[in-house]
């Protein structure tokens, strides 16, 4: 008799809750095929788009956990289990976790910012944060640059993406801007051809867009000249020290006075 009754019970709750069960597990098989889907969509448009390799990692791995929990709930719903308090636990918990990591989340969003945006990659010589450095590498929360004198600098993006960046590598070429005083008995004209000459018979100094010495300033003790070559990014650094040590030889060999202080010894007569 009282195996009759655990036999009708089994059946009243395969009755109550078979179809419940059968349709979760209908839920979940065809949910987790649209998650699937979905995230073998996102990623192909990612690839396409030329996403960062790290940024589409961490995207795809969020978006796909975040489903998959919506998708649990669907099915605990379902089933007739309370989703409301779990839901309301999930989200506490994710306030919680949102203001303790809250630097942390302005660091991640600024690096998603830097990877969809591009204002830099890889390679490129940047001046940002008060720093100037070429980019090493893109992280999810900071960007490294290696410092002119091998340093690495590490700079969190929150600031990185809230802040000004000079890409010098962007547009492939660069302007040199160098400044030369000579004294004021120097000729004007015959300091421009020696100037230009210097700047014209470099390798590296570009044709187009042509050099250009202009007078920049009548100072106290010298009429300077700004010097303008053009060069090839990469080239900066080599076009900026050689024109320097060129025009000082050049300048020399001219005759052409660089004006520099002169100390003067009085000698009193005892």
């Amino acid at each position: 008799m009282d195996l009759q009754k655990w036999i009708d019970k089994g059946f009243e709750i395969i009755i109550d809750f078979g179809p419940k069960v059968v349709g979760a597990i209908a839920i979940w098989i065809i949910g987790s095929w649209i998650i699937k889907s979905l995230i073998k969509g996102l990623r192909k448009t990612m690839e396409k788009r030329d996403y960062d390799e790290s940024l589409k990692k961490f995207l795809l791995n969020l978006l796909g956990w975040v489903l998959k929990i919506v998708l649990i709930i669907v099915v605990l719903g379902t089933v007739g289990v309370e989703t409301t308090s779990f839901a309301a636990i999930l989200a506490a918990a994710g306030l919680a976790i949102g203001l303790a990591l809250q630097g942390s989340l302005g660091n991640f969003a600024g690096g998603v910012l830097l990877m969809i945006f591009k204002p830099m990659k890889v390679g490129d010589l940047i001046e940002a944060q008060g720093e100037l450095g070429v980019v090493k590498e893109i992280e999810i929360f900071t960007t490294k640059l290696t410092g002119l004198s091998n340093r690495e600098i590490i700079i969190p993006n929150g600031a990185l993406s809230n802040g000004n960046i000079i890409n010098y590598t962007t547009e492939g070429t660069r302007r040199v801007d160098l400044v030369f005083g000579v004294g004021y008995d120097s000729d004007i004209k015959k300091t421009k051809e020696v100037l230009t000459k210097v700047l014209t018979s470099h390798p590296k100094v570009l044709k187009d867009p042509a050099p250009a010495v202009t007078v920049m300033e009548l100072a106290d003790s010298s009429i300077n000249f700004a010097v303008r070559p053009w060069c090839n990014s990469e080239d900066y650094w080599d076009v900026y020290f050689d024109v320097t040590e060129n025009t000082k030889e050049a300048l020399d060999a001219a005759g052409i006075e660089i004006p520099y202080p002169h100390q003067v010894e009085i000698h009193k007569n005892e």
